[in-house]
């Protein structure tokens, strides 16, 4: 294992440090550095290591995360509102209802298989998204219309509603029936998750007003809280609705909420400890890529990932309606909110493990969903966003 770790580190390092240099986003070397070291390629990582890929992925998950709540202010996100809230579940369902009209005549599924390859597909990437929101907050682009911070919210809930929806249609495939408490537990695992997550942060943050430690002791405390409510969902599963993600990234608003001098220190700490996350997280997102199944896909493929990815775009547009944003603003939102790479690599392969008909076409797609928009739509984002948004203190300069 410790050998496929460093390999992991030195050639995702030096992939991702050559396409940098070309211009190109760093995680596209990171991706194809775990393809390469991958199963289907040269084979050169460790089984052990391949199976705790998940949870070293949720790992990366996590530590982004918490850095995004602990550098969202909850004013912010007021005062974004209404579409901020639209971006957790319209573009997903807009995606969706593309691929209901798409994959039927496309790649001949039925109705309920095209919803589930709906599903799967129709999750963005915060692993793609929230380290740019991130940056581009730290820079002053967007943030007089709070557009990093609504698209950062969004796409940490947007997961959440996707997954719900997913596990409601393979159970549907399987033999069973709708449940409408299935769907119930979309809106309740949020405000669980955001509540408790709160609560958590608010007590950290008093504990640490009178316990005065190193930052680096509350970045292990932090942490290790985030582990638990992670774990306290998956404790919960089936018993009670609760989203332990929302809950990491609310308990670091909740901090920063209450001591903001605290939570720019444990930021930057998060960001240090992203460097290392970053390289574990895409190329084990790449290592999970079969590039037989890619291979394989064809042009059909293609073309209902691009269709969909159409829906979405217009689902976006809509979320915004109203707002008063320039069209060059909304243009920026509907690029940023088209990578996928965490999800697919996660449940991609859900409906083949089940025996699903449709398994190796869901599988095929995702795939080929996480090698066209993660690299495509990073790249998007890190060359338009100067263009398309407006700096901050150029703004005041005007």
């Amino acid at each position: 294992m410790l050998t496929s770790l460093a390999l992991i580190f030195l050639v995702g390092l030096a992939l991702g440090s050559l396409f940098a240099r070309l211009r190109l986003p760093g995680l596209l070397g990171m991706l194809l550095t775990g393809i390469l070291l991958g199963p289907s390629v040269l084979n050169l990582l460790d089984s052990s290591l391949l199976g705790i890929s998940a949870d070293l992925r949720q790992l990366a998950l996590i530590i982004i995360l918490t850095r995004a709540g602990l550098s969202l202010n909850l004013d912010d996100l007021r005062r974004v509102g209404r579409p901020a809230v639209l971006l957790c579940f319209v573009p997903a369902c807009f995606e969706i209802a593309g691929m209901l009209i798409l994959a039927p005549r496309l790649l001949g599924l039925s109705l309920l298989e095209a919803a589930i390859l709906g599903a799967v597909v129709a999750a963005v990437s915060p692993a793609v998204i929230v380290p740019r929101m991130l940056r581009l907050m730290e820079q002053g682009y967007g943030t007089a219309h709070s557009i990093p911070q609504m698209l950062l919210a969004g796409a940490s809930v947007d997961d959440v509603f996707v997954i719900v929806l997913f596990s409601a249609f393979t159970g549907l495939a399987q033999g069973g029936t709708v449940n409408p408490a299935t769907f119930v537990q979309i809106p309740v695992s949020i405000l669980t998750g955001a509540a408790a997550g709160a609560g958590v942060g608010l007590l950290f943050g008093a504990v640490y007003r009178r316990l005065h430690v190193r930052d680096s002791v509350k970045v292990i405390v932090l942490l290790s809280l985030a582990f638990l409510a992670v774990a306290l969902e998956n404790a919960l599963k089936g018993i009670f609705p609760f989203s332990g993600l929302i809950a990491v990234m609310s308990c670091g608003i909740a901090v920063n909420r209450c001591r903001p001098e605290v939570a720019a220190r444990l930021s930057a700490k998060f960001s240090r400890l992203w460097v290392a996350a970053e390289i574990v997280l895409f190329v084990l997102v790449g290592a999970t890529v079969d590039v037989r199944y890619a291979a394989a896909s064809g042009a059909a493929a293609l073309l209902v990932i691009l269709g969909a990815l159409v829906f979405r775009m217009a689902g976006v547009f809509c979320c915004l309606l109203g707002t008063g944003l320039p069209r060059r603003e909304r243009l920026f939102c509907m690029i940023a909110y088209t990578p996928k790479a965490t999800v697919q690599a996660a449940i991609g392969g859900v409906p083949l493990s089940m025996g699903l008909a449709c398994g190796s076409v869901v599988l095929t797609v995702a795939v080929l969903a996480i090698l066209i928009t993660a690299p495509l739509g990073a790249l998007a984002v890190d060359g338009s966003y100067r263009r398309l948004l407006d700096r901050e203190g150029d703004c005041h300069a005007a």
